[in-house]
């Protein structure tokens, strides 16, 4: 039969790259990995509270019908942006020292913000990492939201960007794009041998020749990535999620392909993914159990190891272990959750957000066989299958919550529950 498990701590998912998901407070866990890894770390964005004092929330999909048709959700709490003045700046001194200790010589932290905390959270950063390592004040433009008549509509985020060193590695021309309309008329226009256009400008007695079909560099001002829109199908359901566009120019313009990035404040896993499919590694700390859901679905192909402190589970699970000639087979039959779910998630197996059969070792679950809910696979066969072994199976169970449950089979197989 299958055995409550607790105590688990972690869980080791196989695939491609190096990925790191740790579930607890951003300040504790990055003084951690500081002593562990100091470093390891090329680059680091961090998208923490705004001070804004809101409670904000995520909608959560929920079951085979609202993945396949992207209609309906649930809201829940997500996280409580209400720390006051002096709390605030103790977590991010916490945070942005390890951050320090933890980057590489030639690394980079971009720390994104708006204009509750631009002013403060930069002094606080002028101090850790030094004013003479404070390379750009970028300022991201975007239309969305309402419109005010009592001030100037605040319309853009500010992202700091300070090196740990002198020799920082920045190569902006990695993010360079087509020049956007040619470089204007007050320049002289011409045709080199080759029939490329290019236009010039004398300036101090130089001549400066640009090609119009010549990429370039963005400047400080970035309006050309738009903030997600309500119905964007890159949406989670979370209320403070980046879009992926911009993530990921920061990830190649500040990091080379095998390096390790991180976010101390990932939320809905923006960085994780564009990480991941830029080729690089990554860690990811968030104090939300559910944001660990979100790492395993961005990055699903991904090796991804997720630690959590270890928690007890009333949920109940009822299944089948077949044995084969060269494989077991576990089946789902039924999974009853944890209380504290709404009654949409509490129809058939519609509290399972993803399930996975693997081993257990030292308080780590070892995963074999996956399933996660996505727009990609809407809905759970229930069926997951390991190899032939003399290992005891055990079973993880999530529900929408990010709850996770575990269960251990022992070796006779056959009907359990």
């Amino acid at each position: 039969m299958f055995e409550a498990l607790n105590g688990i701590r972690g869980e080791v998912r196989p695939g491609q790259g190096s990925g790191l998901m740790l579930v607890g407070d951003a300040a504790e866990e990055s003084r951690r990995l500081a002593l562990e890894r100091p470093g390891s770390v090329s680059l680091i964005y961090m998208d923490p509270p705004f001070g804004t004092g809101q409670q904000f929330t995520a909608r959560l999909r929920v079951g085979e019908k609202q993945w396949k048709t992207g209609q309906g959700s649930i809201t829940v709490p997500s996280y409580k942006d209400a720390l006051d003045g002096e709390s605030y700046m103790e977590l991010m001194r916490g945070v942005l020292e390890a951050c320090r200790t933890l980057l590489t010589d030639d690394g980079l932290i971009f720390i994104h913000l708006d204009w509750r905390m631009n002013a403060p959270v930069r002094l606080l950063a002028d101090e850790v990492f030094g004013e003479k390592n404070f390379i750009n004040e970028i300022v991201w433009v975007y239309e969305t939201g309402g419109r005010s008549k009592r001030f100037f509509s605040r319309k853009h985020d500010v992202i700091l960007l300070y090196a740990k060193d002198a020799a920082y590695d920045l190569h902006i021309e990695d993010v360079a794009a087509p020049r956007p309309g040619g470089p204007g008329n007050h320049m002289k226009k011409h045709v080199d041998e080759d029939g490329r256009v290019y236009r010039t400008i004398t300036s101090g007695g130089k001549v400066y020749r640009y090609y119009d079909d010549e990429p370039v560099p963005p400047s400080d001002v970035w309006t050309d990535v738009s903030h997600l829109q309500q119905k964007d199908p890159q949406r989670q359901g979370y209320d403070t999620q980046k879009p992926l566009a911009l993530l990921e120019r920061i990830v190649k313009c500040a990091s080379r392909p095998g390096d390790t990035v991180m976010d101390p404040f990932c939320g809905s896993g923006t960085l994780l993914e564009a990480a991941f499919r830029l080729g690089r590694g990554f860690i990811g700390i968030d104090s939300n159990p559910m944001c660990a859901e979100y790492a395993r679905r961005r990055t699903q192909d991904g090796q991804l190891s997720v630690f959590y402190p270890p928690r007890s589970s009333s949920a109940r699970l009822s299944a089948q272990a077949v044995s084969g000639i060269t494989s077991r087979a576990v089946y789902l039959n039924e999974f009853v959750p944890e209380e504290g779910l709404p009654p949409e998630a509490l129809r058939g197996f519609d509290a399972v957000d993803s399930w996975a059969v693997g081993t257990v070792k030292d308080g780590v679950f070892y995963t074999l066989d996956e399933e996660i809910r996505s727009f990609r696979t809407p809905g759970l066969k229930g069926e997951l299958y390991a190899p032939m072994g003399d290992e005891p199976l055990a079973v993880r169970v999530s529900d929408v919550l990010g709850r996770r449950s575990f269960f251990l089979l022992d070796n006779e197989g056959g009907s359990v529950s």
